[in-house]
This record gives structure tokens, C-alpha cells and sequence, in this order.
């Protein structure tokens, strides 16, 4: 029987945006993922100096845009633990929760090329069968320079050509903001919670 592959698909979400679900739709695809999983984290250890919407609210706009999309799944593997949320241990809980299962933790080209700065990064890289990580086109890595670093990591990369959507989360908060329109850039049903619960004003 062939083991379950789930992509772990991790961030603040604050909101989350269609680019979001690109990037994961084409990592399904590329890395052949039987579902992805949405790790809603309350707070990344490298933005505790920033301000960050309320979980409820991130919570409630990621179930929102993920509704009507079962090849997604939300995941409360840091919901429902305390802090620090650091990667490594989200992904040894996640090992217990899903015992058997392929798990490939899904990541942007500027966090590969942080790796090694990361919280016990030799320990995360060993709890991910794979990385898959989102290149854009003409994306250049030095792969030698990270395999020195953490030993064993190129094994473990597959690239996931990215699809050229230039949303930022920023960007939308500042939209709203300014009370300028979102629709292109969110799903419906996220719009409509931003606008029902006055966020990012």
C-alpha cells in the first residue's frame, strides 16, 4: 500500500490570499501530494517583533478560504501547543499524528536560503522526508554552500516551479488600509470577513 504523501504548508496567513493556494496547488501537482496541510502558526519565532492579527481572525479567514478545497486540510498541530512554534517540532508532532506518512515540508526560496539560521536546523531537515521548495523561474541556489551547512539537505529538495503571482500579504493589509479593492487578490469569503470584522483597518 502506498504511503500517504501530505504536504505541511506553514505560515501566519495574515490573510491568507490566492497566491497561498497557487503556491500549494502547484506543489500538490508537482510533488504529487495526496492532500497539503495548512499549519496556522500563532506566532513565528522571527516575527514576534511584529504586529500580527489575532489568531480567531486568521483562523476563521483560512477555514474560509479552504472550505470548498478538500485536497486541503487545515492543520492545529501549533494551534494547540504551546510556544516557541519552531518548525522542527511542528514536524516531529506531525510525525506522531500521521505515523507512515510521507511528509514534505513545503517552502519559499529565501527560507531554503535561510536554513541554516534556523532553530536546530540538522533536526528539522532529518524529521522531513523531503523539501519542497517554490523556485521562480531563473532562480539560482548554492546548493554546495547548504549541503555543507546541513549535510544530507540536497537529497531531500525538490524544486516546485512557482507560479508567477505577484500577491503579497502586506500588500492586501496595506490595500485595506487605504480602502482600496482586494477582490483579485482574495478569496470571496476571506473579502467578506475582512470587511465584516473591520480587519486591517
Amino acid at each position: 500500500m502506498a504511503r500517504l504523501r501530505l504536504g505541511v504548508f506553514g505560515g501566519t496567513f495574515d490573510p491568507p490570499h490566492k497566491g497561498h493556494l497557487a503556491l500549494a496547488g502547484a506543489a500538490r501537482r508537482e510533488l504529487r501530494l495526496d492532500r497539503v496541510l495548512w499549519v496556522l502558526t500563532p506566532l513565528p519565532p522571527h516575527k514576534t517583533d511584529q504586529q500580527i492579527t489575532p489568531l480567531d481572525d486568521r483562523l476563521a479567514m483560512l477555514e474560509a478560504a479552504l472550505a470548498k478545497r478538500p485536497e486541503f486540510m487545515l492543520s492545529r498541530v501549533d494551534i494547540d501547543r504551546p510556544p516557541p512554534y519552531y518548525a522542527v517540532d511542528t514536524m516531529r508532532l506531525l510525525r506522531v499524528q500521521f505515523p507512515g506518512a510521507w511528509l514534505i515540508y513545503l517552502m519559499g526560496g529565501d527560507s531554503l536560503r535561510d536554513l541554516p539560521q534556523w532553530h536546530a536546523p540538522r533536526d528539522f531537515v532529518d524529521a522531513c522526508d523531503a523539501l519542497g521548495v517554490m523556485r521562480r523561474p531563473g532562480t539560482r541556489f548554492d546548493l554546495a554552500a547548504l549541503e555543507n551547512a546541513i549535510p544530507g539537505i540536497g537529497a531531500k529538495i525538490h524544486f516546485v516551479e512557482a507560479p508567477l503571482l505577484d500577491i503579497a500579504a502586506s500588500e492586501i493589509r496595506r490595500r485595506v488600509q487605504a480602502g482600496k479593492p482586494i477582490t483579485s487578490l482574495v478569496p470571496p469569503p476571506v473579502a467578506a470577513l475582512i470587511v465584516a470584522r473591520g480587519l486591517y483597518r
